[in-house]
């Protein structure tokens, strides 16, 4: 390192990040650095500014500790025996002729021992204790606060009281170690930097590291010279000396150079901690160089631990306060999903709830193909799209996400403005069902210090660093914090506690039903079989009745007797019907590719008989070959067309079309007539069992046809419905899938 000071063109941002600061092989003129050696106590290296200690005193190197500058540290021997690794100790101010009085310190580090000597501040406190009221002043004010900005902002006017400083600030870390200056006081002589964003650049990851070490650190001028560490010739080629813990450690060119582009002579900084990590900074700044007093420095470390403890408790507080209403949040949505079947849609109706659940500016519910959109989202189309990129990116517990997601998937750049950050749950293993939230790019959520869109010239200074981070996060939104997971995850295991809820009783519910349908279509099977015979017997002994006794019966007898047969015949049919239905249920298919046209019309040359008499105008349109079940499929053809003559009997001028469309996925067949068709509020009922929209006066039929119909078309995986008009005909729809299994 330089002992002078470097030019600017030489300087180089990112080197402050690579440059050696805990060895620096200096320290800035203030005072004396001794290092000793453990055992002995004897001095290996030295670095002193004042050449008149030299003289007076001779050089150190070689000496025992108690020998050294006149013997100003024989009292300090056995404290310095007894220091335990990693620590440092405070050990008196002490007189040193040809000098002044310094502030002893000393440090120990692995194996290295250092006794480290302050200059005394003209004017300076004798002790802590003349600081004290002051102190108790702030630890009595801080308890009526109730705001980590107002903690901050309190700290920031009590340190400036205490140093005298020009500025002082209370500098908060993000989770990307970029800084937002968040409390300030200042004289007029420094400008303000209330508000402004500083990149994490500004304070690389190894200077972080000793401000979690070292809780105070002070650069008194920034145009100081370096005093060169020496060290005896036997230990030349040693490993450079770790000052970490050392005040008057020298620092980087790069951050002296930034010092005096910011316009501060001297600066200060406290380290603010939680919980281990580094939360921020207190940053003092001052015009012209300026030496702030050990005790006043102690003071100024107290009132850093005591802040560090009070943001702790303020953030933990705020995080059980907004827990607790992100769950009262969450118990409304689940309220309204319970009770719905359609729980997905009742998440939405509340939508001021969702997004305030974590927070965001827009939400989408996708589940089963639908979208829905709530506040500010991107399109239906780009949601979707986002959906499909989300189904195959790895991540964990069913939870995506992220505040920058152009920087991930670069097609979200389109719609960066409003869903820079995406946080999603994914309800579905089997569908690529989601509850998305989004939250807008920050730009245009943070307040700036300034138009952070300014051309940047000149050197390197706080204002221009921040435009150099606006560029950065271009595209990239507020991030979530653990409240805003926590938030979306709880929801997410609530919702698949419903699904799985729901999805128990539905099975419990299709297995009552399978067995319910089952023991019917025995029922129906044994029952229909069972009363064949007997209603067989009815119509033979009452014709062998007609037969025998036609001559002795009169017209009333002749009539009841014609109603017998007629009835039982009727019944008979019904019979038959029923047992046609329940083997539907229960035989097996044998489908093979066929020719739905010939079929057809082998079906027509059947019903020739029904028709006979009336003139029917017929359109068939070319059929295609199907994999299906013939013996089935005939029966279908057969109920379909024999109820079209049926129900354009009374049509003057009856007209029935067979038509088929083929789609990606299956071929639609149809069958229209101009009948007296129905009223399309009973189409429901139209496929049930003993289901009749017109009386037996009027058309003959058990009312079983369509459903036999329905549960063919149903087994081969295909669908049925229809379409009429009272007075102006229906059309019967099927479909036949091209690819299919069974699904019965």
């Amino acid at each position: 390192m330089s002992n002078g000071i470097p030019s600017e063109s030489a300087l180089d941002l990112s080197a402050c990040a690579r440059e050696p600061i805990r060895t620096p092989g200096a320290i800035q003129p203030y005072g004396m650095l001794l290092v000793l050696d453990p055992a002995s106590l004897v001095v290996i290296e030295r670095a002193i500014s004042q050449p008149a200690v030299l003289e007076a005193h001779g050089d150190p190197l070689g000496q025992p500790v108690e020998a050294v500058l006149g013997g100003a540290l024989a009292g300090c021997r056995a404290a310095l025996a007894e220091l335990a690794p990693d620590t440092t100790r405070f050990l008196g101010a002490h007189a040193i002729a040809g000098g002044c009085t310094h502030q002893v310190l000393g440090h120990r580090v692995g194996d290295t021992l250092m006794v480290e000597l302050e200059q005394s501040v003209p004017g300076e406190p004798g002790s802590l204790e003349d600081l004290y009221p002051q102190i108790r002043q702030f630890m009595g004010a801080i308890e009526r606060l109730g705001t980590t900005t107002e903690l901050c902002q309190l700290a920031a006017e009590l340190i400036c009281e205490l140093t005298g400083f020009d500025r002082t600030l209370v500098y908060q870390f993000d989770k990307e170690w970029n800084g937002k200056v968040v409390a300030e006081h200042r004289n007029e002589v420094l400008p303000s930097y209330m508000d402004l964003r500083f990149p994490e650049s500004d304070i690389p990851a190894q200077a972080r590291a000793l401000y979690r070490q070292n809780r105070v650190r002070l650069i008194a001028d920034n145009s100081y010279e370096p005093v060169p560490l020496l060290r005896s010739p036997e230990r030349a080629e040693a490993a450079p000396t770790d000052l970490s813990p050392v005040m008057l450690r020298s620092v980087s060119p790069v951050h002296l150079q930034y010092m005096r582009n910011m316009g501060t002579g001297a600066s200060m900084s406290v380290s603010l901690l939680r919980e281990g990590e580094l939360w921020g900074l207190i940053s003092c700044h001052n015009q012209q160089p300026m030496r702030v007093p050990y005790h006043v420095r102690t003071a100024c470390e107290f009132i850093g631990q005591i802040l560090s403890l009070q943001i702790s408790l303020k953030e933990r507080a705020l995080s059980v306060e907004q827990r607790i209403a992100r769950r009262a949040i969450q118990v409304r949505l689940l309220g309204q999903m319970a009770g719905d079947t359609d729980f997905m849609s009742a998440l939405g109706r509340d939508a001021n709830s969702l997004l305030a659940l974590t927070q965001s500016s827009g939400a989408a519910i996708v589940h089963r193909g639908a979208c829905l959109l709530h506040g500010d989202c991107p399109t239906k189309a780009q949601v979707m799209s986002l959906v499909q990129w989300l189904a195959v990116q790895p991540h964990e517990g069913d939870l995506f996400h992220t505040d920058s997601l152009a920087a991930r998937w670069k097609e979200a750049a389109a719609f960066s403005d409003v869903a820079s950050g995406v946080l999603a749950i994914s309800i579905s293993q089997v569908h690529d069902s989601f509850v998305i939230w989004f939250r807008p790019e920050v730009v245009r959520t943070v307040r700036w210090g300034g138009d952070p869109r300014k051309e940047v010239t000149g050197p390197l200074s706080p204002r221009e660093s921040f435009e150099g981070w606006k560029e950065t996060v271009q595209q990239q939104s507020l991030p979530w914090d653990e409240v805003d997971v926590d938030a979306a995850l709880e929801l997410r295991t609530a919702i698949v506690d419903i699904v799985l809820r729901k999805a128990e009783e539905m099975a419990a519910l299709n297995e009552q039903l399978v067995r319910s349908n089952k023991e019917l279509e025995a029922f129906s099977y044994s029952v229909s079989h069972d009363l064949r015979a007997p209603f067989r017997h009815i119509v033979g002994y009452s014709e062998l009745l007609w037969s025998s006794a036609e001559e002795k019966l009169n017209s009333s007898e002749k009539r009841f007797v014609d109603t017998i047969v007629e009835s039982a015949k009727s019944a008979g049919r019904l019979v038959d019907d029923l047992l046609s239905f329940s083997q539907m249920g229960r035989s097996t298919m044998g489908q093979i590719y066929m020719e739905m046209g010939t079929l057809v019309e082998d079906v027509r040359r059947t019903l020739e008989m029904e028709a006979e008499g009336r003139t029917i105008q017929w359109t068939v349109a070319p059929l295609p070959k199907v994999e299906a079940d013939p013996g089935m499929l005939r029966l279908v053809w057969q109920n379909l067309l024999s109820n079209a003559i049926k129900f354009t009997r009374d049509t003057p001028a009856p007209a029935i079309e067979i038509g088929h469309e083929r789609t990606d996925t299956e071929d639609v067949f149809f069958v229209k007539d101009n009948g007296c068709g129905f009223d399309m509020r009973y189409v429901d009922k139209l496929f049930g069992v003993f289901q009749r929209l017109h009386h037996a006066d009027e058309f003959e039929g058990t009312g079983i046809g369509l459903a036999n119909v329905h549960r063919i078309i149903t087994r081969h995986g295909g669908r049925v419905w229809a379409q009429g008009e009272v007075g102006a005909g229906a059309t019967i729809f099927f479909t036949i899938p091209l690819q299919h299994g069974d699904p019965a």
